[in-house]
C-alpha cells in the first residue's frame, strides 16, 4: 500500500519514521511528498496535503506538523471514502478528509508506541505516527478508538470589501513565487493587484510580460499567485508565507 509522507521535520527525522514503519511493515511503499514545510505551519502543512492527496489512490497519508507534540492534541486516523490519514488533531488532516468525505475518525492509543521502543515526548512522528501506518497497512485496528470529533481548519480566510482583499500568502515555492489561499472564482475579471505598492498584471501564462517583470496568475493550486517572470518575488518584495492586503484593479 502507499503511503505519503509529508512533514516539516527536514533532514534525518523522516528517515527514522520510515524505518519503524518498514521494519512493522516492510510491504509499504513510501511516497516523500515533503519534509519542507515551514515549521509549525500547521495552514502550510493542510494546504500541501489538501493539494496532493487526490493525486494517489487509495493510500495512507501521515502529515505531521506538530507545534502540540507532547502536550493534550491527540493523534488521529480519519478514514475517508479513499484514503486514510494519519496526523495530530491539531486540524491539518481536515480539509482533505472532508474533501474526500469521513467515514469514521479513531484516537490512536498511545500504547502503540510500545511495538517499536518508548514513548518522547519529542518525536511522536517516529513513536506513534509511524507505527499507526505501519497498524494501517496490516490492516490492524486494536490501537484506534473511535471518536466523534475532530478538530477543524479553514485555510481559505480571506475577506474581501471595497476593492481590497485581505488574503494570506500560503507557500513560497523555490521560484519565490507567492501562492495565496485565494481561489480563481474569487478574482475573476480582476485586471491586477497592487501588493507592497507594485503593479502585478493578471496573466494567463509566464510570457505574457518580460523578464524580470512582475505578473499575477491563477497556478497549479488553482489559486492566487504573484511572481516575477524568471525571478524571485519573495525576496524583490520581502514577502514570506503570513497575511497580506492587496488593491484590485477591476
Amino acid at each position: 500500500m502507499i503511503v505519503t509522507l509529508l512533514t516539516d521535520f527536514g533532514d534525518f527525522y523522516p528517515g527514522v519514521m520510515k524505518g519503524v514503519i518498514l521494519s512493522l511493515a516492510p510491504e509499504a511503499r513510501i511516497v516523500d511528498l515533503s519534509h519542507s514545510v515551514e515549521p509549525q505551519n500547521v495552514i502550510q502543512g493542510a494546504f500541501l496535503l489538501y493539494h496532493s492527496y487526490r493525486y494517489f489512490k487509495d493510500a495512507i497519508h501521515l502529515a505531521v506538523v506538530d507545534p502540540g507534540v507532547g502536550g493534550e492534541r491527540r493523534a488521529i486516523v480519519i478514514e475517508t471514502k479513499n484514503h486514510f490519514f494519519v496526523a495530530p488533531d491539531n486540524g491539518i488532516a481536515y480539509p482533505s478528509a472532508i474533501s474526500d468525505g469521513i467515514r469514521r475518525v479513531f484516537e490512536i492509543d498511545k500504547k502503540i508506541s510500545e511495538l517499536f521502543g518508548e514513548l518522547s515526548a519529542t518525536f511522536h512522528g517516529r513513536d506513534i505516527f509511524a507505527p499507526a501506518v505501519a497498524m494501517l497497512v496490516k490492516q490492524d485496528f486494536r490501537f484506534f478508538r473511535e471518536i466523534k470529533e475532530i478538530k477543524p481548519l479553514n485555510f481559505f480566510d480571506y475577506s474581501y470589501e471595497e476593492g481590497i482583499l485581505k488574503c494570506r500568502v500560503i507557500y513560497v515555492d523555490r521560484f519565490g513565487n507567492l501562492i495565496t489561499n485565494v481561489p480563481s472564482e474569487l478574482v475573476k475579471g480582476a485586471k491586477g493587484f497592487y501588493l507592497r505598492g507594485v503593479k502585478f498584471p493578471m496573466v494567463k501564462i509566464y510570457q505574457d510580460v518580460g523578464t524580470g517583470e512582475p505578473l499575477a496568475l491563477i497556478g497549479s493550486f488553482g489559486t492566487l499567485e504573484f511572481s516575477i517572470r524568471e525571478g524571485n518575488a519573495s525576496e524583490e518584495l520581502g514577502v514570506r508565507s503570513g497575511l497580506i492586503e492587496l488593491e484590485v484593479l477591476r
